[in-house]
């Protein structure tokens, strides 16, 4: 007896009906606001050589990779990210257009975490790239079409904003290994404050090592400035304070400031491509941020290609679940019409169907030889009409 041939890999499920329905409203809605602000849609291979994600800096540790051989036993991964990939295109088909280009994609990406509970490890993402603009109104385009992404869902949300180049401008003055600062990371990200303690009292005490303590708690409007200013005196993070300062203002006016748009100085995100503006989005009722993303002006030039670039990505599964948890999942469209066929019109009837079909109707072609079957199944399924075509009339 084969132990698997019912049941999906852990991380991955069928879905169904409703569910598809919830799924494809929430890509059209992504889709249409990115093309209506100028975007052009790509697609990238599902496969990638591994090489794509193994760079100088190794975003992505090779254990929370699918892997897998080709042909000619060269090492594929199945795509754990868009932006990679992307920045790929960017630097090679794309490295003589005409600059800034602003594309869009919605795809799968495929990664493993195993010590994750209900993970999901087959994730749709819908997102925007902007490359090639280093201005600060880049930066807002893209915290406004977040903000606008999330509204368009319906429901409360927040949206926050932070700045990644102060948590490495406060680790480089540490004198530990990278593993250390992995684990500071981790726990400013989790906002683990007890832990994150421990761990830096290990260290002894000093500014910085304070500084890096009250860091998750820095979140909030603008008095979290005040406070970070008074926390740290170091030029380059008051320079980054000012710059996300000015950011978040605009920001506010733009999309509103009544508690939608927060900044949060612990905001350190796992993929450390990023280099500057960092940007979380939540859905009330969903612990884990649905939008994700940041500026990286450093990534596509392991490419070969020195462009800057910002953008986000909008977990699309993540949505689902908030919207299949709030209320009824959306009831599949009934048929209006269902056609049968007596024996020897078949091909009359679905001439019948396909004129229909041209009228904006859902017609089903009837899949049973007798009509009082037809009647039985246009009830169960609520299908008002029935067409019968036997060859000399047709009637319903």
């Amino acid at each position: 007896m084969k132990n698997y041939d019912l049941i999906t890999p852990e991380g991955t499920k069928d879905l169904l009906f409703g569910e598809c329905i919830v799924r494809r409203n929430i890509e059209n809605k992504l889709m249409g606001l990115f093309k209506s602000r100028g975007y052009s849609e790509m697609i990238t291979p599902g496969l990638e050589f591994f090489d794509v994600f193994n760079l100088n800096s190794p975003y992505f540790p090779q254990e929370n990779l699918y892997k897998l051989t080709d042909a000619k036993g060269r090492l594929l991964v199945m795509r754990p990210d868009s932006t990679m990939p992307i920045a790929r295109v960017v630097a090679t088909r794309l490295k003589d257009a005409v600059l800034p280009l602003k594309l869009c994609y919605d795809q799968t990406v495929y990664r493993t975490e195993p010590a994750l509970k209900g993970r999901s490890d087959e994730i749709v993402q819908a997102g925007i790239e902007l490359i090639g603009s280093e201005l600060k109104i880049a930066d807002l385009e893209v915290i406004s079409t977040a903000v606008d992404s999330l509204k368009a869902m319906e429901m409360p949300f927040s949206l926050e904003i932070g700045h990644i180049g102060i948590f490495r401008e406060l680790v480089s003055k540490l004198d530990v290994s990278d593993h250390f600062k992995e684990k500071i990371r981790r726990r400013i990200e989790t906002k683990n404050f007890p832990a994150l303690n421990d761990l830096l009292d290990s260290l002894g005490s000093s500014p910085v090592i304070d500084a890096l303590k009250k860091l998750p708690a820095l979140f909030g409007g603008e008095e979290v400035f005040e406070k970070a200013e008074e926390l740290m005196s170091d030029e380059n993070i008051t320079r980054q304070l000012e710059e996300l300062r000015d950011i978040y203002r605009d920001a506010c006016e733009i999309c509103g400031s009544d508690g939608e748009i927060t900044v949060d100085l612990g905001l350190v995100n796992k993929t450390d491509y990023y280099t500057g503006l960092i940007i979380k989005g939540y859905l009330q009722g969903h612990g884990e941020e649905v939008i994700s993303g940041g500026r990286y002006d450093k990534l596509i030039s392991e490419f070969g290609y020195d462009v800057p670039a910002v953008g986000f990505a909008v977990n699309v599964n993540g949505i689902a679940k908030v919207i299949e948890k709030s209320g009824e999942l959306p009831k599949i469209p009934a048929a209006d019409v269902i056609v049968y066929a007596e024996k020897g019109c078949e091909a009359e009837a679905f001439k019948e169907a396909g004129k229909l079909r041209a009228q904006g109707l859902i017609v089903e072609n009837a899949l049973f030889d007798d009509l009082t079957s037809v009647r039985e199944y246009a009830m169960e399924r609520r299908i008002a009409k029935v067409v019968v075509v036997d060859g000399s009339r047709e009637e319903e």
